[in-house]
């Protein structure tokens, strides 16, 4: 009689603790993108890390021992993902910046989780992990997005971006190169040639747990424009590998002549809008030959990250009012805001135009933003696979903040011609099944991972709903908007 106490007490236990990890999120309107005819009021139930029910209709009750949180008059999404970031980046400082004010750094990377998660990104994707450390410290923070990446990017020899850094260090940062014999002075010679073919490459992104491949397709800019890049039988390899590991390959290619490549050799996702149309630039309308091409990218399905705050992350620079903006006192620590004011934290406004006024320099980004705007809305009437991502940051640009940037892309997309709709796809859906996480994440159904955004508006109805954001959940863990800003 005793043992069978000890039991039934040890079950009453046991279920109590079930019951305390259980949340019942309800009398929510449920806006999920694949159901966007079914938006109607319902309840979904948490159990530790995922969603374990998703009951649509009202009145329904909570399971005995479930903490209620009641969201009546507000909108429960899929948390947001954002498919191109890196996070080893500091907007505004250069590497050696960093170094030097370790500090500052360190607050700055002790925020960036939050960050992110304050405008509802519960999942990232690094495109270029070339710090393994960090990532590794991001996942350790108490509350922090969903990370996966690319691996290290797979680069051409001497090619973009290793092309930047000094040909005695380039080697070491980017170290997972694609070796080309025409180039064999130029590489030191204790890198073999038979240890840096297209699969050895794409096979050290495999082991090291990545779930993409990223490649690049550009000839440079400014001093540095004729670069070498990979060959269609080189990126033919790299394709019959990625497939061969099961990765998806992004390629980097801003330009009709990189976009015409990579879709020609079968890429998964492009990285990158398209501003820059190379012989056809002097065209004030969309050119035939590149619908032709973009047809092909819609009708392939092909992810298309549009990074419309590339440029206008630059632009930031020369609008006065930017570093006011109240949010950025949310996200960035008081001691980089106050520098990033200072002619010091200006130093990358003297290489993006030296000589220009601000209305000179806003006026010389005015074509290529045209042009890129142009393609968005064409691929937009086509209803292409957008998958949204920022590229986060960009450069060394303060204009690409985490979290901010996502809100000021989808302002961008929005205002360049996706709907509503197609926007919310974008960066839910689209990027899940694109980047094969659906699994996952990316609609709110039972078995998915418990990322969730509480909203104050409809996403819908208005953009604005993006910064109406009440409340996050990521695997679980819940949040309140507030809590997520920088800590005084």
């Amino acid at each position: 009689m005793k043992t069978t106490r000890i039991l039934a007490s040890l079950s009453l236990l046991f279920c109590a603790q079930a019951w305390a990890a259980q949340t019942w999120i309800t009398n929510v309107k449920l806006v999920s993108p694949e159901k966007l005819d079914r938006i109607e009021t319902g309840s979904v139930l948490i159990e530790d890390e995922r969603i374990v029910r998703v009951e649509r209709g009202a009145g329904k009750k909570a399971p005995a021992g479930a903490r209620r949180i009641d969201g009546k008059g507000q909108y429960l999404t899929p948390g947001l993902i954002d498919s191109h970031v890196h996070l080893f980046s500091i907007p505004g400082m250069s590497f050696e910046q960093a170094d030097q004010k370790k500090p500052m750094a360190a607050e700055y990377f002790a925020q960036l989780p939050r960050s992110f998660l304050y405008y509802g990104y519960t999942t990232v994707i690094d495109l270029a992990a070339v710090d393994r450390q960090l990532i590794n410290r991001v996942k350790a923070a108490p509350l922090h997005p969903d990370v996966y990446d690319c691996g290290a990017p797979l680069v051409f020899a001497n090619g973009y971006p290793a092309s930047y850094l000094p040909p005695e260090t380039r080697f070491e940062m980017f170290s997972n190169f694609i070796y080309d014999p025409a180039q064999a002075d130029q590489i030191p010679a204790r890198f073999k040639p038979e240890d840096y073919t297209p699969a050895k490459g794409v096979a050290r992104v495999k082991a090291d747990g990545a779930i993409c491949v990223k490649t690049h397709f550009e000839h440079g800019f400014g001093t540095m424009h004729n670069l070498p890049v990979m060959s269609p039988a080189v990126y033919a390899e790299v394709r019959a590998a990625a497939s061969k590991e099961g990765l998806v390959l992004v390629t980097h290619g801003n330009s009709f002549e990189a976009q015409t490549f990579a879709v020609n050799g079968g890429v998964d996702v492009l990285a990158h809008g398209m501003w820059n149309w190379g012989r056809m630039d002097k065209e004030k309308e969309l050119p035939a030959e590149i619908k032709q091409l973009l047809d092909k990218i819609a009708e392939r399905r092909i992810g298309f990250q549009a990074t419309m705050q590339v440029l206008n992350g630059m632009n930031a620079y020369f609008e006065p009012a930017y570093l006011n903006n109240p949010v950025l006192a949310k996200l960035l620590p008081p001691s980089m805001l106050a520098w990033l004011k200072t002619p010091e934290g200006q130093w990358f406004r003297q290489e993006l135009a030296e000589n220009e006024t601000d209305a000179e320099a806003l006026k010389g980004m005015e074509v290529p933003l045209r042009r890129q705007r142009q393609v968005v809305a064409y691929l937009a009437g086509k209803d292409a696979n957008f998958v949204f991502g920022t590229d986060t940051p960009s450069s060394p640009t303060y204009g690409n903040i985490p979290g901010l940037n996502g809100y000021l892309e989808m302002q961008d997309l929005h205002n360049a011609g996706l709907s509503l709709a197609q926007l919310f796809k974008a960066a839910t859906i689209n990027n899940a099944r694109t980047f094969r996480i659906d699994a996952q994440v990316g609609t709110i159904e039972a078995g998915k991972v418990a990322n969730l955004v509480l909203m104050k508006m409809s996403p819908l109805d208005d953009i604005r709903a993006y910064d109406s954001i009440d409340t996050v959940w990521v695997r679980g863990k819940q949040a309140a908007r507030g809590s997520l800003e920088v800590k005084p």
